[in-house]
């Protein structure tokens, strides 16, 4: 018999829902093909806008969120939700806690500094890097304050809350990952974080996490363009994600669609052929998603790039999720 209390040393293998590409109707679907295919939990993104025009959705990850709790048994995590600027970290404490209550506990937070892409919105300015992390963790310490279900009333530094209390919470605390991308944003995760949240197969990156956490878990998202060949493949990548390509941290300071899509007119097809996984080629898809186990992510969330979702969850349902446990 095997003990309850060692450690599952399968990977957790998810689906990423895409809130950007995606109708709230499609998602809700493609979570109950994940959980009929054998995936082990969901990933979602969070954002007010999409990255550009082609793909088209914007969708509110809390209402989300609710629809899946009635469609699915699967854990859902948020990939990453911005507590600091567009919502006050006591909107997004509330938003969580019904999100646990609902899920009955299978919710985690995953949190980041955001983009000024969907946080400059209401006309706030878009702070450095430095300031960023500082209202993050101010944030995430007040989140937890407030899960605690008494009356809060607290002026830090960044927010302040007056006589506010949480009533509808779930038993236990929720668990917040953090994504982080450089060495001082890595310290941060690691010391505030419950998890940690990536999108890069980068070894290094984990192994320095896991030491400087001292273990906790880790989750990476990994994108693969699925369709009948693999130029269709490309074809869709290069529409709808040629932004993936940027270095650095253009991603976090661009504050427009229309900024975004300037600037991804100078990344060639060519080039998204040679960074994509794409087509319907199992063993390519395979290579990829080891990759990120390999690198010691202990979950990784696959999503599709284009329009043959379910198509993909159904193949990685047969080939893909068994091969890889």
């Amino acid at each position: 018999m095997t003990d309850p209390t060692t450690p599952d040393p399968r990977p957790v293998l998810g689906w990423f829902l895409s809130a950007e590409e995606y109708s709230p109707a499609e998602l809700v679907a493609q979570a109950v093909a994940a959980e009929r295919a054998g995936f082990d939990a969901l990933w979602v993104s969070d954002h007010f806008h999409p990255w550009n025009d082609e793909q088209g959705q914007s969708v509110f990850v809390w209402g989300l969120i609710g629809a899946l709790s009635q469609a699915c048994s699967l854990p859902v995590t948020t990939a990453v939700t911005c507590p600091t600027t567009r919502i006050h970290p006591a909107i997004v404490a509330q938003a969580a806690a019904t999100a646990a209550v609902q899920l009955e506990g299978r919710f985690r937070l995953g949190v980041g500094t955001g983009e000024a892409l969907n946080e400059h919105v209401l006309g706030d300015p878009w702070p450095s890097f430095d300031v960023r992390m500082e209202k993050l963790e101010e944030a995430v310490s007040l989140m937890r304050r407030l899960w605690e279900g008494d009356f809060v009333t607290t002026r830090g530094q960044h927010y302040e809350v007056q006589n506010a209390r949480i009533y509808t919470r779930p038993e236990h605390q929720i668990p917040v990952y953090v994504s982080a991308f450089g060495p001082k944003a890595l310290e941060v995760a690691a010391r505030i974080g419950d998890g940690y949240c990536g999108t890069a197969d980068d070894a290094d990156l984990v192994s320095r996490f896991k030491e400087a956490s001292g273990g906790k878990p880790t989750q990476a998202g990994v994108k693969a363009a699925w369709a009948p060949t693999r130029d269709e493949g490309v074809d869709h990548a290069h529409r709808l994600w040629a932004h993936s390509a940027f270095p650095g941290e253009l991603s976090q300071v661009l504050p427009s669609v229309r900024h975004f899509e300037q600037v991804a007119s100078l990344v060639t097809r060519e080039m998204t052929s040679e960074s994509v996984v794409a087509g319907p080629d199992v063993a390519d898809h395979l290579t990829q998603m080891r990759s990120y186990l390999d690198a010691g992510y202990d979950e990784v969330y696959a999503a599709c790039m284009g329009p043959h979702a379910l198509e993909m969850i159904e193949a990685y349902g047969r080939e893909v999720l068994p091969e890889l446990r």
